[in-house]
């Protein structure tokens, strides 16, 4: 029996959209972080906000708010570990949308796939959003890179 299931992942970035979100989306909150002892936090934070809007936690990864609390923590701890601080996490929404959207101040890099890893490896982040949202895109601005996802509301 093989010991490391295989997930499906793509092995390069070619498909990695670049683009800015939807512009529809309204602010419900954010965050500033300037290091991964913050996540905590961060992820308190976005389940009370995430109440706030009507959606609940059901403590399983088949509810929008657990999706999207562990594509936040993944997304913020890739910006915290590889770009340059502060890390700004974003939360909007639109109608029976969320909008996620995780920015560092390192705009000289591109965020990337890992490429085919084994499960707990690391490096699935970019992978696990994929995979758990709508959407998944990124952008760069003269002074910010930022990647997002958007999830049923």
């Amino acid at each position: 029996m093989d010991e490391h299931p295989s997930i499906d992942v793509p092995g390069d970035d070619a498909d990695l959209v670049t683009s800015m979100p939807p512009s529809e989306y309204e602010p419900v909150e954010e965050w500033v972080l300037s290091s991964t002892e913050d996540l905590s936090a961060l992820r308190a934070g976005l389940v009370a906000a995430l109440e706030r809007c009507g959606a609940e936690s059901t403590g399983r990864l088949s509810s929008t708010p657990d999706k999207l609390v562990l594509i936040a923590s993944e997304l913020a701890t890739n910006a915290l570990r590889h770009g340059l601080p502060p890390t700004i996490v974003r939360l909007a929404r639109h109608h029976e949308r969320f909008l996620l959207e995780v920015a560092d101040h390192d705009t000289s890099t591109e965020p990337v796939y890992a490429g085919r890893r084994i499960p707990g490896a690391g490096g699935v982040g970019l992978h696990m959003a994929r995979q758990l949202s709508l959407d998944v895109g990124w952008y760069r601005t003269d002074d910010v890179k930022t990647v997002w996802a958007t999830f049923t509301a």
